[in-house]
């Protein structure tokens, strides 16, 4: 049974590889320097180090484990690979398979294979390409121009997440759904939820992390039922009349894709930018001389620093990959019917590819990261989005706030999402 993760105290610090336990609360507990340094041990291995699952009280079963990818070409091998590194059977986003009655919430294409997974993204993908997306560019400014203007007001000493980093993404997003103001805060808190349901905080009761889940995906689903009832035939020029409405090659969305597909845009949405945006501001402060070079050429050094930020904060640690046939990758063998991990947390770190990788250096270049995911068809769909957003925000925060720094964070706990819950600010 899953019981409550908690903070350890008194922990004995990693030094070995048998020291390090990927699927322990204690480990996604402790700072990142001990975890980088577990990584790092990792990735010094001859090969993937394997490791039990964690027993889950929703999933049955307890799994039969997984391999652990923390090299840099590793993952990039398996992402374009996905006809033998598949999402789709049991889940990417969990290491357990998902139990059925999981899927119709948590079924969207971050969890399908082709030819599936193509077809709904080409539905979708109209919405977020990079001109789809510079014709909201001035709703992007001017929502970062008011979230300014209410830091400002406040004063420092407020909580930078909740009140600079979160509105951003979660404004953006529902106003691309055609979702009113009245609800931000009912999708920031089921949001919260289904990628928080491991922290203290966000989950409630430890043996009820299933309904929790369940329940904040179905009050999900009925927000976006309500909106596609208003939108049907009768569209409004947002993204929910646009899927509803759209006909693709005789193609639609069957009203089960559009719920799972709706809590994975406003979920995926949300969290992934505001925890770069949160952790690039904690960087800046800890890397004044950096913080100086962005502001001396702000537009000029912008994409660059932009991807500095995504590589250390790496938003989410892992997708998971389920071998489809007998394959040799890089020197290791994986049977059919194994899982493996992709830790992109890892790979952003690897020694390999990536000079100095803990130094925060905005000038990097070139900075192959695995950020946004590796390469091939589960490539983040809104990573043009989130490139503008966290370059729309810095530039106002830079302009106006310049001198603007970040506290120590506190961090979520979850093994799935890199997030930060809180982080004071001063200026």
């Amino acid at each position: 049974m899953t019981t409550r993760p908690t903070r350890p105290t008194g922990r004995a610090p990693i030094t070995s590889v048998p020291d390090v336990d990927l699927s322990s609360w204690d480990f996604w507990a402790r700072p990142d320097e001990e975890r980088e340094h577990a990584f790092r041990l990792l990735r010094d291995l001859d090969a993937p180090a394997f490791f039990a699952e964690p027993e889950v009280n929703f999933a049955g079963t307890r799994g039969p484990g997984y391999h652990a990818l923390v090299r840099h070409a590793d993952i990039l091998e398996a992402s374009r690979t996905p006809e033998i590194f598949c999402s789709g059977d049991g889940g990417a986003t969990n290491i357990p398979d998902l139990p059925a009655e999981f899927t119709e919430y948590f079924g969207s294409m971050i969890n399908m294979d082709d030819p599936r997974h193509a077809r709904l993204r080409r539905i979708v993908s109209r919405a977020f390409t990079p001109r789809m997306i510079r014709q909201f560019e001035a709703d992007v400014e001017a929502a970062a121009s008011r979230i300014v203007d209410d830091l400002l007001e406040t004063g420092p000493g407020c909580d930078f997440v909740t009140e600079v980093a979160a509105r951003l993404p979660l404004k953006i997003i529902c106003d691309m759904a055609g979702i009113p103001e009245k609800d931000y805060g009912f999708v920031f808190d089921r949001s919260n939820v289904i990628l928080g349901a491991t922290d203290p905080e966000y989950g409630g009761d430890p043996q009820g992390i299933a309904h929790a889940l369940l329940t904040a995906a179905m009050e999900l689903q009925q927000l976006v039922q309500d909106l596609a009832a208003h939108r049907t035939g009768r569209p409004t020029g947002d993204l929910i009349s646009s899927l509803v409405n759209a006909n693709i090659d005789g193609e639609r969305l069957t009203t089960q894709e559009l719920a799972s597909f709706f809590i994975l845009l406003v979920v995926a949405g949300n969290e992934t930018t505001r925890n770069a945006i949160s952790s690039g501001m904690r960087l800046l402060t800890l890397n004044p001389d950096q913080r100086r070079l962005w502001l001396e050429d702000f537009e000029g050094r912008a994409p660059r620093a932009v991807e500095e930020i995504v590589r250390l904060a790496a938003p989410v640690n892992y997708m998971r990959r389920k071998v489809t046939r007998d394959h040799e990758m890089n020197g290791t063998f994986y049977r059919k019917g194994e899982k493996v991990l992709l830790f992109y947390w890892a790979a952003n770190r690897d020694e390999r590819v990536f000079g100095d990788p803990l130094r925060f250096d905005l000038l990097r270049d070139p900075n192959p990261h695995v950020g946004f995911g590796g390469p091939g068809p589960h490539f983040c769909l809104g990573a043009h989005l989130a490139r503008r957003e966290i370059t729309v925000m810095f530039r106002e925060l830079l302009r106006r706030v310049p001198r603007i720094e970040a506290g120590e964070p506190e961090r979520l706990l979850s093994g799935f999402i890199n997030g930060v819950k809180h982080m004071p600010c001063t200026f």
